[in-house]
């Protein structure tokens, strides 16, 4: 008895001095604005451990290898203190308080911390943990019992009147741990009838979390024999829809051993919840810092180097280098703002080889934070099931596209997918969001329903030309822009926003140094077989991607006149003599792509040359799927050379200030108003 008075008198003092009993009393007001009597009145109390331990360490410990008890001991304080200060009349006894302790952090030790690689299967009390993880799956909100009020039937009995029997939820508890018809008066022994219209109701939802490195199963880019089983998270109330399909979170939580049936199932009681981003490796190596030095007086040197020496266990140097630094800078620009606003950028590859592009394109999936891979026999973007814990619901399990938020969905070879898989991809694209439909009477609910969640990704596909070129019985002709794109309608192509046409630009010269670079590689796996000046890693790659995302980049006003008058021109003569029209996002597009050019020079201004590599990227794929404009340019605008020697990169520099001035001549011509901010000269 001694201790008990002791804690609680801890409990008085650190409420106190951490302001929880001014919390409560502001809390109690808000019941006290209802005329409304119920079984239990719930109170969050914030609590910091280490500040606890601090007040009193016996106190602390309880709090963190206890938490059924520490609640109890602060129900107690709460109770006491509502009472003595006449806080709220409508609370009789200590049950009618329910007290939830919402823990603000643990100890950073092994005891605290839960790996969802290994789960514990100890019995007895289980002590808060923290763990981190990916959601995978959720439910929608659905009801459950906080608290009820049972009266013994046995009119004589004291019981048979006020609030001497409640039954409060804990942590791991059913529902019918909670109400039942099966309770027995604990004065006379008469059974108890609940008193429904005291039933206090709260939210509920379930949350499938698993550990992060699944990621790397899904990127298909290193086999591992390892399996990953999910954990269930039981979120309430407050934290009902805190957190998001393909999101990574840090859970505070008690797991719980609940019984489900004839079996028992080891869950967790979330207690709080935080977003959570593993740190990963960012920064620029020194090989990388060495070119950015030798590169400072060129301005179109840089990320060409970066992307020439790109992918070199895929393919030699010199192929696709168009491909390679679309791929570099839609990994650059996957990211989130400081407003929770995604930035990304879709890119289609158009190519007669698919099988190296494919090798290409999964090369760089590796290099994302988090990178998936979609398997044709998997789900794109969502499924349903029927949830398997009671609740009776549906439980919506995310697709690749989910499971790949802030990071890279790799969809491979669209010619794979039937039409109508097609459409939804396209229809996605577009508005950014995948409708899951679940049908009401299916799944215990009133009415249907639509649920909308947001698409944060980056799209990665291709398509082969080869069986559309010879359907069609013609060549390719990129003068006139009539390439064919395969099986990929222009309305899905437009949606995919950047499109890339991989040609082999030295004819049988590539296919001969494919196959040379295939079979060195199978005979010698690991040697390097280009060696150069500049050779990078892809772990100096993937830090480098890392921290070019984290690049805060501003647009130069020289840089926003050429994106804005090349949209201008464009959509001027385009709309003249092809009937297309240019829309809005295709400026958005413009700027992406510039921004992501920049951040990958390593630099905080996006300056002319950045708005030019993004006109001629954004020219090519317009070309390819409408056909060419005023704006002539050469197919591979960005790459028009080969770059084997310096003589290559000094060419191609020489042909980038061409094309740079071709372009100002265009906005001069086309574009409305544009003498009054581009000079003839």
């Amino acid at each position: 008895m001694a201790d008990s008075l002791s804690l609680k008198e801890s409990v008085l003092i650190y409420l106190d001095r951490s302001g929880g009993l001014q919390k409560l009393a502001e809390d109690c007001k808000l019941f006290n604005g209802t005329h409304q009597i119920e079984a239990v009145y719930r109170f969050c109390i914030g609590v910091n451990p280490s500040d606890v331990i601090e007040v009193d360490p016996v106190l602390g410990q309880r709090v963190l290898s206890d938490p059924l008890g520490a609640t109890a001991l602060f129900q107690s304080v709460c109770f006491l203190a509502i009472k003595t200060l006449s806080l709220v009349e409508k609370i009789h006894t200590e049950s009618q308080v329910n007290v939830i302790l919402k823990l603000t952090h643990l100890p950073p030790f092994p005891e605290y911390t839960l790996d969802l690689c290994s789960f514990p299967r100890s019995h007895g009390p289980m002590r808060p943990v923290s763990m981190e993880g990916l959601v995978i799956a959720t439910t929608r909100v659905t009801k459950y019992t906080q608290g009820a009020r049972f009266l013994c039937i046995n009119d004589e009995c004291s019981c048979s009147t006020g609030f001497h029997h409640i039954r409060v939820h804990a942590p791991g508890a059913t529902e019918s741990a909670t109400v039942r018809d099966n309770f027995s008066c604990r004065v006379c022994g008469s059974p108890l009838k609940e008193d429904v219209k005291f039933r206090v109701l709260g939210d509920k939802q379930l949350v499938e979390l698993i550990h992060v490195n699944a990621l790397d199963v899904l990127s298909a880019h290193q086999q591992s024999p390892l399996r990953y089983q999910s954990v269930t998270l039981f979120l309430r109330d407050e934290l009902c829809n805190s957190m998001r399909i393909g999101r990574l979170y840090r859970v505070l939580g008690i797991p719980a051993h609940v019984q489900q049936w004839t079996g028992i199932t080891w869950s967790v009681e979330a207690n709080s919840v935080q977003p959570w981003e593993p740190e990963y490796p960012h920064g620029v190596s020194a090989g990388f810092q060495a070119l950015l030095k030798a590169t400072a007086g060129f301005r179109w040197r840089f990320s060409a180097i970066v992307a020439h020496c790109f992918g070199l266990d895929v393919a030699p140097p010199g192929l696709y280098n168009t491909l390679k630094l679309s791929l570099l800078l839609s990994l650059v620009q996957n990211r989130a703002d400081a407003k929770d606003t995604f930035h990304n950028l879709d890119l289609l590859a158009v190519t007669t080889d698919t099988l190296v592009l494919d090798r290409l394109m999964t090369y760089g999936l590796s290099l994302a934070c988090h990178g998936v891979r979609h398997q044709a026999s998997g789900e794109m973007f969502a499924s349903l099931s029927r949830d398997e814990h009671g609740a009776g619901t549906a439980n919506i399990h995310a697709g690749s596209a989910l499971l790949a938020t802030g990071g890279i969905c790799m969809l491979g070879d669209l010619g794979c997918y039937k039409k109508e898989r097609l459409d939804a991809i396209q229809s996605v694209l577009e508005s950014c969001t995948v409708s899951v439909f679940i049908p009401g009477k299916k799944y215990g609910e009133d009415g249907d329903q639509q649920l909308c969640f947001p698409v944060h990704c980056s799209f990665w596909a291709l398509t082969d030309s080869t069986d559309a070129s010879r359907r069609s019985g013609r060549a390719d002709c990129a003068i006139l822009g009539t390439a064919e794109i395969g099986p990929v309608p222009v309305q899905l192509a437009d949606a995919f926003g950047l499109v890339i046409q991989c040609r082999d630009v030295v004819g049988e010269q590539a296919l001969l140094a494919q196959t040379r670079h295939t079979l060195q590689q199978a005979v010698q796996p690991g040697k390097a077989l280009y060696p150069s000046r500049w050779e990078f890693s892809p772990q100096e790659y993937q830090e480098l991607v890392a921290h070019a995302q984290s690049v805060q980049a501003e647009l130069s006003s020289g840089a926003e006149k050429i994106i804005h008058g090349y949209y201008m021109a464009s959509r001027r003569v385009r709309t003249q003599s092809q009937g297309v029209k240019m829309s809005v996002t295709s400026v958005k597009l413009l700027i992406s792509l510039a921004e992501a050019h920049c951040k990958l020079c390593l630099r905080t201004q996006i300056l002319e040359e950045d708005a030019v590599i993004a006109v001629l990227l954004c020219e090519n794929s317009v070309t390819l799927k409408h056909g060419v404009s005023a704006l002539v340019i050469p197919p591979d605008a960005v790459f028009p050379c080969d770059l084997g020697d310096v003589d290559g990169f000094h060419k191609r520099d020489k042909t980038l200030d061409e094309l740079h001035q071709n372009i100002l001549r265009f906005i001069y011509a086309y574009a409305p108003g544009a003498a009054a901010y581009i000079t003839e000269e």
